[in-house]
């Protein structure tokens, strides 16, 4: 990592402490399923605390507030705007009100203090993730989950993974999107061989962020094209990140999903990468056109290319292009193409073609064969989804983490996925750093991918 990027986490760190978001033997240990030390373990309620109170953590409060078998111990926010939304939701849900830790920049470090904690959910900036996950795991909590990304610095991921191994606990990055349900149709038509032999994937981040990272909380008296201090939820602290790093900054949406369409980390891993990054003119054009050439906005330079683009490979051989696409006009995509030797399917046109069976060069609509192979987890749980963030896949994958911890067991996405997913960021900066050059992909497992089981949304999981 460069001087420069490694200062930038540093000075990020300082900048943004406590904002909300507004994440053999090396193997991980768990306790043997079955043999929990919680007899009568599917009655037992989760106490949890809540590291970031912004709107992200919001949505997984008011989730975590609908279930029965979940207790909000305590909230943590140095924001009080966070802070009294959250208060709003606690109130109207009638449970119990929370211990409230603020104040201070490692205001979290007192919550982790309590006895009473079962697991911590992350909602914060990027940059204080795996300082987060690292302080609750050193105080005793064995199960973490975390908003994307994991980390910044790939010494952060590898601290991350050492940590979770050395205190043999469970940390699960919350990445949604491998519970989208046509993501989930998707994957049981490859397990099925529907696809053939897979060959080539596609997925990214293509997602019109301007008005994300410009955004004055509909303060009148403030400029639309503000970040930093004087801006409103994540315009606060992502911006920040698109001025002086240049890379795919936010890549699990779209890798998640298909690693594990093609079991990475389980009988497959990545390889080596190599990412191009195109010019950066978005932001300052959205500047100029809503503040004007002379606001002093117009003369930020952002590193963040508009485009993003890494191609991955695979032990296994297959390929992956991914692409990050922010701060650009388009509508939303994850660009989402999963290919083999008997045909493939694009979320983009939402079409499928497979061979022999679809009319010769023409595309089948998506929708019939989502429906013949929507996966047991949302034929059993789409009730329980209704009104879930996302179209539902917040429930799935907070559901997931909930019942690992009431379980005792495993969580479905575990460290090594959140590490390796994410590390994408980091390698794909430093690949465009020495002039796209490819970059080596560590193992994070130490070799146990070779012998691990692809587990993931096994028939009807939890």
């Amino acid at each position: 990592m460069s001087a420069t990027r490694r200062q930038f986490v540093k000075n990020m760190t300082m900048a943004t402490a406590g904002i909300a978001m507004v994440g053999p033997e090396r193997a991980l240990a768990a306790r043997e399923e079955g043999k929990s030390n919680h007899p009568g373990r599917e009655e037992r309620r989760v106490r949890i605390g809540i590291i970031g109170t912004g709107l992200r953590g919001q949505s997984h409060l008011g989730l975590a507030l609908r279930r029965s078998d979940t207790d909000i111990v305590a909230i943590c926010d140095v924001d009080a705007k966070m802070l009294q939304m959250a208060d709003a939701l606690l109130r109207r849900s009638g449970k119990p009100m929370p211990k409230v830790f603020t104040g201070d920049n490692h205001a979290y470090r007192r919550l982790l203090e309590l006895k009473e904690l079962d697991a911590i959910l992350i909602a914060t900036p990027w940059e204080w993730h795996a300082p987060m996950i690292l302080d609750a795991l050193a105080a005793g909590i064995r199960y973490v989950a975390t908003e994307v990304v994991l980390g910044i610095t790939m010494d952060e991921h590898w601290d991350v993974v050492k940590a979770a191994e050395q205190h043999k606990a469970q940390v699960m990055m919350l990445e949604n999107v491998c519970y989208r349900r046509d993501v989930m149709a998707v994957l049981n038509m490859v397990r099925r061989q529907v696809f053939g032999e897979i060959i080539h994937l596609q997925g990214g981040y293509q997602h019109d962020l301007r008005g994300i990272k410009f955004n004055n909380g509909g303060d009148p008296h403030n400029s639309p094209v503000e970040f930093g201090e004087k801006a409103f939820s994540e315009a606060r602290w992502r911006t920040n990140h698109s001025v002086h790093r240049n890379g795919d900054l936010y890549p699990t949406h779209g890798v998640g999903p298909l690693a594990m369409m093609i079991d990475i980390n389980r009988g497959n891993r990545f390889l080596s990468l190599c990412s191009f990054s195109s010019k950066a003119r978005g932001l300052h054009n959205y500047i100029v056109k809503n503040g004007g050439a002379d606001h002093p906005n117009a003369s930020v330079r952002f590193s963040l290319g508009d485009v993003v683009t890494t191609q991955i490979r695979c032990a296994n051989g297959e390929t992956i292009l991914l692409q990050h696409d922010t701060d650009l006009p388009r509508p939303y995509s994850l660009g989402f193409r999963v290919q083999g030797t008997n045909g493939l399917w694009m979320d983009v046109n939402h079409g499928i073609y497979i061979e022999g069976v679809s009319k010769a060069e023409d595309w089948d609509a998506a929708q019939s064969w989502y429906d013949r192979y929507d996966h047991p987890l949302w034929q059993t749980r789409s009730k329980d989804a209704d009104g879930a963030g996302h179209g539902g896949m917040d429930f799935f994958v907070l559901h997931a983490f909930i019942e690992s911890v009431k379980r005792d067991v495993p969580t479905p996405l575990d460290v090594y996925d959140a590490a390796t997913w994410s590390a994408i960021s980091p390698l794909s900066e430093s690949s465009i750093e020495m002039g796209n050059e490819r970059v080596e992909f560590p193992d994070f497992t130490g070799g146990q991918w070779m012998y691990r089981k692809n587990d993931f949304a096994r028939g009807s999981e939890f």
